[in-house]
């Protein structure tokens, strides 16, 4: 029979051992996390607020559209 990993380590953790090694895991990795400098948070928010703005474009460009194609299909009234 293979040996599992565990079998070859030992008793698995308890309840307890596995919830505190989670906690540990993630204290370190919140220590890897790097908060970004106020140029940096400005630029990343524009860059959202741009994209925001694009996609609000083209979803009304899009609504526009269909809305027409819509009209004409099942109304029988002239595009604009």
């Amino acid at each position: 029979m293979a040996e599992t990993p565990t079998a070859v380590e030992g008793k698995r953790p308890g309840l307890f051992g596995r919830i505190l090694r989670f906690i540990r895991e993630i204290i370190a990795e919140l220590k890897k996390v790097v908060t970004p400098t106020r140029k940096e948070l400005i630029n990343y928010t524009l860059v959202v607020l741009a994209f925001v703005a694009i996609m609000m474009l083209l979803v009304t460009g899009l609504d526009f559209l269909f809305g027409q194609l819509a009209g004409w299909v099942f109304a029988g009234t002239t595009p604009i």
